[in-house]
């Protein structure tokens, strides 16, 4: 009788959450790290940004490089992993019927191996001991602990990877002959690139950790970056894929429309999983020991990830366009007006869409080697980092929270904190164009990246980049505003707001769509495909660095 009861009251809860408390609390319990990390990430930023304008002298103790990597781990990976992995299982949960009881388990593990592995991380960067920032491949040297942290980060998303896989293959074997749920498609690929493109970085890091602990006295510097590019790059794109996802899945539902077509949907999310990991070289274009035919491979192999973009670009304002037009719009442009622009959950995606516009462009720019070689090691690259990371990818986030977070939390989205939400996404927007646009300019004036703010000895060039740098400043500080509102928001919806149905809004496929054949799921295929590629890409030029390797690096500590 016990039991029956039970049973009663889980699937009453079920379907007054769409989705059962056990997934909802582990989603809750990503994002609340998620959103825990930008609200001390972005302090730390604004820190960094009025440093790097000259306005604010950091302490000894909190130099510019020791924040510098706190608020790069923060950002990079903990808010951006732990938001995708939350949103991805709570989609998994939604779409397969439920998380797998074991694959909670992993989730759970998983959850705490990266935490475990973040504070071990951590520990040394507070004591000046891994000011080595984002990209800490060598010669610069952390301590050993901070290498080991990352070992267990990595663990963790290997755990949460499979547990991934586990949930979708084992709906597929209870469903044959159907096609996984579109957001559960897109999940499969993102935990694919998250498994093989961590491999590289995991390699590198086992290769660190001897040298770190002076077990052995050199290190093959080019190896270590190649290996740390391979993830670092296809991380970027596991955070760009999440934010398309909703784009593709989501934002149409929300205006009331319809996905443009499932058969492209899936086949964008192929041609990212294929091309991804190969993109990673031309961070190291204008590096020595690369020969000229190895950077021309990957010039092309870097330009080829634009064609899914345009792509996505395409269906997505074909979408606006059909859908406002149902609606009366007229006109060229005029239909624009039918958009729910009131609508929080629309409007920071939609922001993000158009910010991708000029971020691709920059990305494109530093995948050519003449213009790299201008904007390589100039303000620029960080420049073109937020506007890819805190414009296409966070407004995305953000916007997602506003149904995410109150689906999880059987809560509802009041008018006030959509009105809160709109303010938030405006003064969002203005800040990181003011920052990031400042950062674009100021490096093509030659301002260096990774330093701290410097005149040079009074130097006039240098001199010349400080108004530029002012509105840099500027820009951070309205994006903490940004900031400590969103935080408000999200934990306001978490706890407080009033309790109710919130929708899982997944756009259904036009009524007249082609058929999405099933080759479309031949995953297996992919990724023999994407490790063929990755190999063409990689196995030459990593067989010369080892074989014709120069003289190796001790480590090196520069703070």
């Amino acid at each position: 009788m016990e039991a029956i009861k039970k049973e009663y009251w889980k699937d009453k809860a079920n379907k007054a959450l769409g989705i059962s408390p056990e997934d909802a609390r582990i989603t809750k319990s990503y994002l609340s790290v998620a959103f825990i990390a930008i609200l001390v990430g972005g302090f730390l930023g604004l820190l960094q940004g009025m440093n790097r304008a000259g306005i604010l002298e950091l302490p000894v103790w909190a130099n510019y490089y020791k924040v510098l990597t706190a608020h790069g781990l923060l950002l990079v990976v903990v808010l951006s992993a732990f938001f995708t992995i939350g949103y991805f299982y709570a989609g998994l949960s939604h779409s397969l019927g439920g998380l797998l009881p074991k694959v909670r388990k992993m989730a759970w593990i998983g959850f705490w191996m990266k935490i475990f592995g973040f504070v071990l991380a951590v520990i040394p960067i507070l004591q000046g001991d891994a000011s080595v920032m984002y990209t800490f491949y060598p010669p610069m040297a952390a301590a050993p602990m901070f290498y080991i942290g990352l070992v267990f980060i990595v663990l963790g998303v290997w755990m949460l990877a499979f547990g991934a896989f586990i949930n979708v293959a084992n709906w597929r074997k209870n469903h044959k002959g159907q096609h996984i749920p579109i957001i559960s498609f897109f999940a499969t690929g993102v935990f694919v690139l998250l498994f093989f493109g961590s491999l590289p970085v995991a390699i590198e890091v086992f290769y660190i950790i001897p040298w770190a602990f002076g077990w052995i006295d050199t290190i093959n510097v080019m190896v270590s970056r190649t290996l740390f590019w391979a993830f670092g790059h296809t991380l970027v794109n596991i955070w760009y894929m999440t934010a398309i996802s909703a784009w593709y899945v989501f934002v149409p539902k929300i205006i009331d429309g319809r996905r443009w077509s499932d058969m492209l949907t899936r086949i964008v999310v192929i041609a990212l999983v294929i091309m991804n990991i190969t993109g990673g070289f031309h961070h190291q274009i204008i590096d020595p020991g690369i020969s000229e035919s190895v950077k021309y491979m990957h010039v092309f192999m870097s330009l080829a990830i634009g064609f899914p973009s345009l792509m996505t670009a395409y269906a997505m304002f074909a979408v606006f366009e059909k859908t406002a037009r149902k609606k009366g719009g007229r006109g060229l442009v005029g239909w624009y007006k039918k958009m729910p622009w009131g609508d929080v959950r629309f409007l920071a995606p939609f922001i993000a869409m158009v910010a991708f516009i000029p971020a691709g462009a920059g990305g494109i720019v530093q995948s050519t080697n003449q213009l790299n070689q201008v904007v390589h090691n100039s303000m620029w690259v960080v420049g073109h980092f937020h506007l890819t990371l805190g414009m296409t990818v966070v407004m995305t986030f953000f916007g997602v929270s506003y149904w995410l977070v109150p689906f999880v939390s059987g809560r509802v989205l009041t008018p006030a904190i959509n009105k809160l939400g709109i303010i938030q996404t405006i003064v969002w927007t203005v800040g990181m164009v003011l920052m990031s646009g400042a950062m674009h300019w100021v490096g093509l004036l030659g301002s260096p990246r990774r330093t701290s703010y410097s005149t040079y000895f009074d130097n006039a060039t240098a001199l010349s980049w400080d108004p530029y740098l002012f509105f840099l400043a500027i820009g951070g500080t309205l994006l903490m505003i940004g900031v400590l509102l969103q935080v408000y928001a999200v934990f306001n919806m978490m706890f407080f707001a009033p309790k109710g149905e919130t929708e899982f809004p997944v756009a259904e496929e036009e009524e007249d769509a082609t058929p999405t054949p099933m080759w479309t799921e031949r995953w297996g295929l992919w990724i023999v495909l994407m490790l063929t590629l990755v190999s063409m890409a990689y196995v030459i030029p990593l067989v010369d660095f080892i074989v014709n390797a120069p003289p190796g690096s001790p480590p090196f500590k520069t703070w």
